[in-house]
């Protein structure tokens, strides 16, 4: 069973009551069930927000998502402009924005990829709450892999690099000059220190950064670039760079070879799905994620978040499937692309000339 809590003053208008009562029954009939904030197990809390003062639900453990949940009455130029300020300052993981400047409402889910999408139904018809709660679902079943291992023993031969993390520092470098890299954002520019200090000690992020590159060292180890560093400057091994050398399922945390004289990075959030690749498919020797789409591939249909099982098992049964899944590109809905190769040379000269920056959404 799902357990979730209402967060916040969801009272504040009549309009924002009724939406809450709509969700939770329409929760309640999937068989979720609705706790207290301070329920042990909780997995999904919606907290609605005022988005003039954003008040963040502090989360307990990195097990826990949050959907903010706010309503504008004024004319909004920019959805996702006005919106994600809004979802990085009450520390969500995603976002419902409703739009009641007009005579129709409309509303829309903001990403913390800087994804915005619509409901396509009006909030008076009967299946509203189907389709808002559809949307929710993915993030409600999910389960984070985020956390690290760090195991101090990489050879000391290996504290500067190889052959192989030259290859993901020169593909950074492509990367940016492909202009496929969006600045990382920076979330403690909207966050008051005290909040920065609690997202940064459950997710150990010191930014948002976008897109990621891996390539197979040996077996199933393979160097990776770290989460919220710029990937188009890839240079210090542990800090930009890091060994992936196993997964504990136990503790559904990545496990990571480092530098002995060194306070590592996290590995990329998206670093169990490229495990979970690489150990099913010997010859694939590359991966890059970017935030761009390529017409006609196959993508998922569930817009799972990023770093959890669910998203890593999509996208490795698409690999799977295709019919060379060492050359593979996977379209993630409403994400962007996860490329397969034998190298990342090979990747770069497949996808040149052939990317759209902008990734549909729907």
């Amino acid at each position: 069973m799902i357990h979730f809590a209402l967060f916040g003053d969801y009272e504040r208008t009549p309009d924002l009551k009724r939406f809450a009562e709509g969700i939770q029954q329409e929760m309640e009939e999937h068989g979720f069930k609705r706790v207290s904030t301070e329920f042990p197990q909780l997995q999904l809390v919606l907290n609605f927000v005022d988005p003039n003062r954003p008040k963040p639900f502090r989360r307990k453990g990195n097990g826990t998502f949050v959907v903010s949940i706010t309503e504008v009455d004024e004319p909004v130029s920019d959805t996702l402009k006005t919106g994600y300020p809004i979802l990085i300052r009450s520390l969500g993981n995603l976002m419902i924005f409703i739009d009641r400047s007009r005579p129709v409402s409309s509303t829309h889910f903001i990403t913390l990829e800087q994804g915005c999408y619509a409901v396509s139904r009006p909030e008076d018809d009967d299946r509203y709450f189907q389709e808002v709660f559809e949307r929710l679902r993915p993030l409600a079943t999910s389960r984070l892999v985020i956390n690290n291992i760090f195991h101090p023993d990489l050879p000391e031969d290996l504290w500067e690099g190889d052959e192989t993390s030259e290859s993901i520092s020169r593909a950074g470098k492509k990367l940016d000059e492909m202009n496929l890299l969006p600045a990382p954002f920076p979330i403690q520019e909207l966050l008051p220190p005290r909040e920065f200090r609690h997202i940064k000690r459950l997710y150990g992020i010191g930014g948002l950064s976008y897109g990621n590159l891996s390539a197979r060292r040996d077996k199933n180890e393979f160097w990776m670039s770290a989460s919220g560093v710029n990937k188009g400057n890839l240079r210090r091994i542990g800090k930009d760079i890091l060994l992936v050398k196993g997964y504990d399922e136990d503790q559904s945390a990545m496990e990571l070879s480092v530098p002995s004289n060194i306070k590592p990075n996290r590995v990329s959030v998206d670093a169990i799905e490229h495990w979970m690749i690489y150990n099913e498919h010997p010859e694939v020797g590359a991966i890059v994620h970017i935030h761009a789409w390529m017409e006609g591939v196959p993508s998922t249909e569930i817009n799972y978040p990023c770093g959890t099982v669910q998203l890593a098992e999509a996208v490795a049964g698409l690999i799977r499937e295709a019919e060379d899944p060492s050359r593979a590109v996977i379209g993630l809905k409403n994400h962007g692309l996860t490329i397969t190769g034998r190298d990342l040379d090979d990747i770069f000269e497949r996808i040149e000339g052939k990317i759209i920056p902008q990734v549909p959404m729907s």
